[in-house]
C-alpha cells in the first residue's frame, strides 16, 4: 500500500507541473505560422530569411537547397513543440539581416532560449556567416557559423531578471559578405516566466497532501 501511495505522489506532482506550465510569451516562436509576428529588416532582394519544412529535400524556399533538415531534437525548455517548420537565414550578401519581435515583460524572472542548426551543404561554402541571437538584452549566442557544429541541433538557454515593465526585443541577426556563404536554421524561440526547475505552488500542495496521506496509511497498517 505504501508503494502505491509513493507512486501517487509522483503522478500528482507530474500532473500539477504539466498543468501549471508557463506559456511562451514569444508569438509564433516555433514558426508554425511562417514569419507571422516577426519583423524582417535589411532583407536582401534574393534569398531573404524564410521558413522551411522539416525533412523537405527541396529547393529554397521550401527546403534548405535540397538538404532535408531534421526536426529539432536537442533538449530545450521551450513549451512549444518543434512542429513542422523552422526559420532559415541563407542570403550570401546579407547586410546584418534581422528577424525580430517586441514582447511586453512585467518585472520578474524569465527563462529565455532558442535552438540553431547549421546545414551541411551551407557549411561547405567558403564564405562565413556571423550570427547573433539576443533576447531582452541578453546575447545568448554570438558566433561565426564556421566555429559551431555542423548538422547538429544545439540549444542556447539562460535567464534574465526584468526590473522595469516594458517592451523588450527578441532579435536574430545574420551577416554574410561572400558568395556562397554558410547559413543557419533557428527554431523554438521562447520566453517563459519563472524558473521551470522550481515546483509550482500547486505541485507543493499536492505533494504535501500525498505525503500526509502516506503517513496516515502507515499508521493504520501498524
Amino acid at each position: 500500500m505504501v508503494k502505491n501511495v509513493v507512486l501517487a505522489v509522483i503522478v500528482a506532482v507530474s500532473c500539477a507541473s504539466g498543468t501549471a506550465e508557463a506559456a511562451n510569451l514569444v508569438l509564433n516562436g516555433s514558426f508554425e505560422d511562417g514569419l507571422t509576428g516577426w519583423t524582417k529588416t535589411n532583407a536582401p532582394a534574393s534569398y531573404p530569411v524564410t521558413t522551411i519544412l522539416y525533412g523537405a529535400a527541396q529547393p529554397y524556399p521550401v527546403g534548405a537547397f535540397g538538404e532535408a533538415i531534421p526536426q529539432q531534437n536537442a533538449p530545450t525548455n521551450s513549451p512549444d513543440a518543434a512542429g513542422l517548420r523552422a526559420a532559415y537565414f541563407v542570403s550570401d550578401f546579407s547586410n546584418v539581416e534581422t528577424l525580430s519581435q517586441s514582447i511586453f515583460l512585467a518585472p520578474g524572472v524569465y527563462q529565455i532560449g532558442f535552438s540553431t542548426y547549421a546545414p551541411r551543404n551551407g557549411y561547405a561554402n567558403a564564405g562565413d556567416a556571423a550570427f547573433v541571437g539576443s533576447i531582452a538584452g541578453v546575447d545568448l549566442a554570438s558566433y561565426n557559423v564556421s566555429a559551431g557544429p555542423v548538422a547538429l541541433w544545439q540549444t542556447y538557454a539562460g535567464a534574465t531578471t526584468i526590473t522595469t515593465a516594458g517592451n523588450y526585443l527578441v532579435s536574430f541577426s545574420f551577416l554574410t559578405n561572400r558568395s556562397p556563404s554558410k547559413d543557419i536554421v533557428i527554431d523554438q524561440v521562447y520566453v517563459i516566466e519563472g524558473n521551470p526547475s522550481v515546483p509550482e505552488p500547486t505541485s507543493l500542495v499536492l505533494l504535501g497532501s500525498a505525503l500526509l496521506g502516506a503517513g496516515v496509511l502507515r499508521r493504520r497498517r501498524r
